[in-house]
């Protein structure tokens, strides 16, 4: 009993079964992760919160709690969760008609709670593998449009500009009318911003030159925070600071369950859930290519949305696996989930300790970090390969990222999934069908121009998707064969070795197909049937209509079933022969299957 609970709790909660084994060394590697990401995930988690309107300390809470629940939860190793850009983009679009900043503060933590559930939902309905379904071109076309977005909704902070919009209005209006009623750029942002850049670029430069490890943005926010003070301490340059950070860790608190609000937030939350679990597999799969690691994506999705969650209950708004984050627990050797709670616990001493300097923290600094995210986060390898490689994807791509930018980010994935469906349907419902000879040699090819033909035995192959998408081809093949029958015709042979995924819809056609054949005295014959048909076959009553004995399962070598079939045929014509058939009398040998030619 208590190895089977073990057993069940190392499942549930793969960060105590990572216990096993655990070593010394594992935990200097998890520890010196941990505070490295940690390192990074304070001045983002501060910048996402500023994306969309909220407190420093919300994307602070969010960065402990939820990275704690999901790195207990979480399946992969090194994946670590919290708030990401790509969560709080959406969030910019789903709040943008919220007025208030209570309100707007009290809507993002409902949000969190609902898309928990959503997601929770998902793993608990074992839906966790439909991520699948979510194209590369989709994810590409998503990270270019919301990398667009972000880098305008910057631009304000970037260059100083005075906002004065409607939030109601869409994003490009609300673009629109800052970029045209602006008084023109405030040198004194534009020059913090533009020092941000240069210092956090030059970290980044000596981390590639060196082959060593800096946190580029933290140094580049404290930098830039001390020259400004040092050289303005009165605030006279009239450049914007973030507000101050409590000092106290988050608390325990009920969300405001208001049912106007979840109606108004519904549609946007179930997007976000759906994003927040294709964010977080994407990195795990990511990262499990790299290390070789077996995850359960289902257990993966539980933990996004437990993480959402528990995390509503602490003043939390959405989040998920982290790009950048995820990427250097990898990069810094972290060997289990503990380097994600560590890094959750060096954001905690950080709010404790540092907390009244984040009011120092100018906003074009933030939003320097922020367009320098939004440039990274664009796969412009992937973005060329995807548009070179077929028309299809290309579109894909574009609609999903002009959807992005023209409707919305949380929509737009949900946008690109069902083009990717509505291009794909018309590829998947391609039939063919065939007419098949058997040549002097044995061989089983398509007919040709030339052969003679039987006018008692007709071989037919089916290729394609039997379901509704494909039922007008189908219906429209079999009309032909219809069309083609003439009365010494006997026997018809339909091949169906490469037929799959059959629905009531093709088998009705089937079925009629047989009925008029039958009145004809014409037998049909299926050849190369696999089990998956066959069970519909018998499901339908198609199995009992066309009888047993004339129906013919698939077999390891090709054509083998197809042979039985023409066996089978020629047992029921007897002394019949046409012109082109071998006149043996009795039992024809192993050599007289030539029979056309």
């Amino acid at each position: 009993m208590p190895d089977r609970f073990s057993e069940t709790l190392y499942r549930w909660v793969p960060a105590i079964g990572s216990l096993r084994g655990y070593s010394t060394s594992m935990f200097r590697r998890d520890f010196f992760a941990g505070i490295t990401v940690a390192a990074v995930a304070v001045p983002q988690a501060i910048a996402y919160a500023k994306i969309f309107g909220m407190p420093a300390e919300m994307g602070l809470y969010t960065a402990i709690v939820m990275t704690t629940v999901g790195a207990m939860l979480d399946s992969s190793r090194q994946l670590i969760n919290g708030p990401t850009n790509a969560i709080s983009i959406a969030m910019l679009s789903a709040l943008a008609s919220i007025d208030g900043d209570e309100r707007r503060r009290s809507a993002a933590i409902l949000m969190a709670l609902m898309v928990g559930l959503i997601q929770t939902a998902i793993s608990l309905g074992r839906f966790g593998d439909l991520s699948r379904f979510i194209s590369k071109a989709v994810i590409v076309g998503f990270t270019l449009g919301a990398s667009i977005l972000l880098l305008m909704d910057q631009l304000k902070n970037l260059f100083g500009l005075q906002v004065a919009t409607d939030p109601h209005d869409h994003f490009l209006v609300r673009f629109w009318k800052t970029i045209s009623a602006s008084d023109g750029i405030h040198t004194p942002t534009l020059c913090v911003a533009l020092a941000t850049l240069a210092i956090a670029l030059a970290i980044r430069w000596i981390n590639r030159r060196f082959s060593v490890w800096l946190p580029e943005f933290l140094i580049a926010l404290v930098a830039v925070s001390v020259g400004l003070y040092w050289i303005d301490p009165s605030g006279g340059s009239n450049i914007k600071l973030t507000e101050s950070v409590p000092r106290k860790l988050p608390w325990f608190s009920l969300p405001v369950w208001d049912l106007t609000m979840v109606r108004e937030l519904s549609g946007s939350a179930l997007a976000i859930a759906f994003l927040g679990v294709l964010e977080a597999m994407a990195m795990a799969k990511s990262i499990a290519a790299k290390t070789g690691e077996k995850l359960d994506m289902n257990q993966q999705c539980l933990s996004e949305g437990l993480a959402n969650t528990v995390g509503s209950f602490f003043n939390c708004f959405p989040g998920s696996g982290s790009l950048t984050r995820t990427y250097i627990n990898h990069s810094s050797g972290a060997a289990t989930q503990w380097s994600g709670v560590i890094s959750a616990a060096g954001v905690a001493a950080t709010i404790l300790l540092f907390a009244p300097f984040a009011s120092y923290i100018p906003r074009p600094a933030l939003a320097a970090i922020l367009v320098l995210t939004a440039f990274r986060m664009t796969e412009v390898a992937a973005l060329k390969y995807i548009v070179k490689a077929t028309r299809f994807d290309a579109w894909i791509l574009a609609i999903t990222a002009l959807s992005a930018i023209l409707v919305s980010v949380e929509f737009c994935i949900l946008i690109g999934v069902a083009l990717s469906f509505a291009l794909y349907i018309p590829k998947a419902a391609k039939i063919s069908l065939t007419e098949l000879a058997v040549t002097t040699d044995r061989v089983i090819r398509e007919v040709q121009p030339d052969d003679p033909r039987c006018s008692l035995v007709r071989i037919y192959n089916l290729e394609g998707e039997l379901f509704f998408g494909s039922s007008p081809d189908f219906e429209n093949l079999i009309e032909s064969i219809q069309q083609q029958v003439e009365p010494s015709w006997k026997v018809i042979i339909l091949r169906l070795k490469r037929a799959r995924n059959p629905d009531s819809v093709c088998m009705q056609i089937l079925e009629q197909f047989i009925r008029r054949m039958h009145a004809q005295g014409v037998t049909v014959m299926l050849s190369g049937v696999d089990q998956e048909i066959l069970k519909v076959l018998a499901n339908v009553g198609i199995l009992e209509l066309t009888g047993a004995s004339n129906v013919f399962r698939e077999e390891s070598e090709i054509w083998a079933s197809t042979i039985q079939a023409l066996k089978a045929a020629y047992a029921l014509l007897g002394s019949q022969r046409c012109k082109h058939c071998p006149n043996h009398p009795g039992q024809l040998g192993a050599s007289d299957w030539s029979y056309m030619i």
